[in-house]
């Protein structure tokens, strides 16, 4: 069989007949036996149309890096594909980074592993280290599992060229990932994502020295920076801790689960630098399991279903707070949505911030953002508050590089947040940060307990403030891209080519922003003030009633999430009427744009 193009120049042939053609179609590609048996049995039983999925596209960078399933072949993660794709690194970083060699690479992992495919991000993350050693360029490698924020930390810590973290953050357990950042310390956007793609294209057949794991051992290159990046991570704390001494004294408990990760150490010591006794681990899921064998899914974001054993154990400590970071520790939940939380948090960053500078003038250099499909809480504050609020794109890298730039003119971002889960208080690393956000939650209940106060009680009193923002968030599986791309089409063209819908249900829709092709209908000239995102499906629709809601493809996972959210003015309390009106208008948009059994869409499961 011939497959298209598969490996950039190269041709994919494989002699199903005879059984000995090489599914990698180089002599000496590929040396993982696991991986090279997955792909002599596809081949000896002619599974034709799985060959062609895996052979014959190579990832994309998404939201989040390169992103999918642990497996055989160029689509998916496995010892071969990271070589490639360091390879392709290292041709990039050479053209653009004069002093590559001097300033070095950032490596890190989680605790993902698969006996099947013989992956694991350890070996994933020594390949990485291998391929740029080989080429005399120095490399940090942690010698242990450590948070994904401590790869961009190390990355401004050390001036380095760039950073790769080898994770999936919450996905299933199959799945891992190759995540990029920049020597500025954000995830790699728009062009270095597109160059580097092509530079992997161009850098197919490994060299000789990137199978070489012995080099982390041997080579003078390598590095161990954990320790180094642990201390300072944990006394840069400090600029977001406000009330150690209070912190000290407080009789709160804490609950903390690490869902089989690599949080339970990193919490426990980001608590301790606050002046609180470490956090409760749930003991079922403090160590690290590949398998996550306690939770349906290891993402944190499900709610109660997925935080059961946490519950329980906070019951019988008599805990009020249960924190809970996800597998690589970037995003952090407690019993608040993600959208909830967000408020919680930028109001405690803000009011801190405003303690420490008493002159409103200075106001006017602080800066909020969120991406453009979690709450406008943050705009409500703003507009009363007087600093500058700023959208960006779905996913941290949109964040992370716009704070970058804000900084650089003088501007101080002191509180960043995405709907799902992902917070970021002060500016310390240009990502999510879990290990830190759980601490500052726990300060901020520590200080609100003084006043009498739960964390839910303030954000009532939040929401009187600046008026009720309520929201609803979830998510349909979809396996099939055609189908997703019919979705979409339609929508695009459902009163003729280009006529986007004007209602749905019985509720009127006044304006329409599709970023992926660049059209914005309440701009004058019709085009999109953000980005344009043609590699993802994200349509926007404001509803007369006021109601805003989006589609959009994940970044990182087979799923079309819908955002919804109903803006109240301050002062209007009817809050029941403004659920009732948020769940219809929700209902009719998964029902009619989505039309989920029509289109064989899997509903959430937890």
């Amino acid at each position: 069989f011939i497959f298209g193009r598969c490996d950039g120049e190269n041709m994919c042939v494989i002699n199903a007949s005879n059984h000995t053609g090489n599914p990698f179609n180089h002599s000496n590609q590929c040396t993982n036996p696991q991986t090279w048996k997955q792909m002599e049995s596809l081949v000896r039983e002619g599974h034709v149309v799985e060959l062609r999925r895996r052979l014959c596209s190579r990832m994309t960078f998404g939201t989040a890096g390169l992103r999918a399933e642990m497996s055989a072949g160029f689509a998916c993660i496995n010892d071969l594909t990271v070589i490639q794709s360091t390879q392709g690194m290292y041709k990039y970083l050479a053209k653009y980074v004069p002093d590559l060699k001097t300033r070095g690479l950032v490596v890190g992992f989680d605790t993902r592993a698969q006996t099947s495919s013989g992956c694991t991000s350890e070996r994933l993350a020594r390949l990485t280290a291998a391929v740029m050693l080989c080429k005399d360029v120095p490399v940090y490698l942690f010698s242990t599992y450590v948070p994904t924020p401590f790869v961009p930390y190390a990355v401004m810590k050390y001036g380095a060229a760039a950073g790769v973290m080898i994770t999936a953050s919450h996905n299933r357990k199959e799945d891992n990932g190759y995540k990029v950042y920049w020597h500025n310390g954000a995830q790699i956007s728009s062009p270095h994502d597109k160059e580097i793609l092509r530079c992997i294209e161009e850098s197919s057949e490994p060299w000789p020295g990137s199978w070489n794991e012995d080099l982390v051992e041997s080579s003078r290159l390598r590095r161990d920076p954990l320790e180094d990046v642990c201390r300072s991570y944990m006394e840069e704390l400090n600029t977001i801790c406000f009330h150690r001494e209070l912190n000290t004294m407080s009789p709160l408990k804490f609950v903390h689960s690490s869902f089989h990760g690599v949080g339970h150490n990193y919490v426990q010591r980001a608590f301790q630098q606050f002046g609180f006794p470490p956090p409760i681990p749930v003991p079922e899921q403090k160590d690290p399991d590949p398998d996550f064998s306690t939770v349906s899914c290891p993402n944190p974001e499900e709610g109660e279903s997925v935080l059961e054993l946490s519950l329980r154990l906070a019951e019988r400590e008599e805990a009020r707070i249960v924190v809970a970071t996800d597998p690589d520790a970037d995003p952090v939940k407690c019993m608040f949505t993600g959208n909830e939380l967000a408020a919680l948090l930028g109001w405690w960053m803000l009011f801190n911030w405003k303690e420490a500078h008493p002159d409103p003038a200075d106001t006017e250099r602080v800066y909020m953002l969120a991406t453009t499909v979690s709450s406008k809480i943050l705009k409500a504050f703003a507009r009363i508050e007087g600093f500058h609020f700023e959208e960006t794109l779905p996913g941290f890298k949109w964040i992370g590089n716009r704070i970058h730039e804000l900084t650089k003119t003088g501007k101080e971002v002191i509180f960043s947040f995405e709907e799902s889960i992902g917070f970021l208080c002060g500016n310390m690393v240009l990502d999510k940060d879990g290990v830190s956000t759980a601490a500052v939650v726990a300060e901020m209940a520590a200080y609100l307990h003084t006043k009498n106060l739960s964390m839910n009680q303030q954000l009532i009193n939040i929401y009187e403030i600046y008026g009720y923002h309520i929201s609803r968030t979830s998510y349909v599986i979809c396996n099939d891209p055609p189908t997703i791309h019919r979705i979409f089409s339609r929508l695009r063209n459902s009163g003729g080519s280009g006529v986007y819908p004007e209602s749905c249900g019985d509720y009127c829709i006044t304006h329409i922003r599709d970023v992926t092709t660049g059209y914005d209908s309440s701009q004058p000239d019709k085009k999109c003030v953000l980005p344009l995102s043609r590699n993802s499906q994200m349509v926007t629709f404001t509803f007369q009633n006021g109601i805003v809601a989006t589609l959009r493809t994940s970044g990182t996972e087979p799923k079309i999430k819908y955002y919804t959210e109903f803006c109240a003015a301050p002062g209007e309390r009817d809050i029941s009427s403004l659920e009732e009106e948020l769940r219809k208008v929700t209902a009719a948009l998964v029902e009619e744009f989505l039309e989920p059994e029509k289109n064989n869409l899997l509903h959430r499961s937890v």
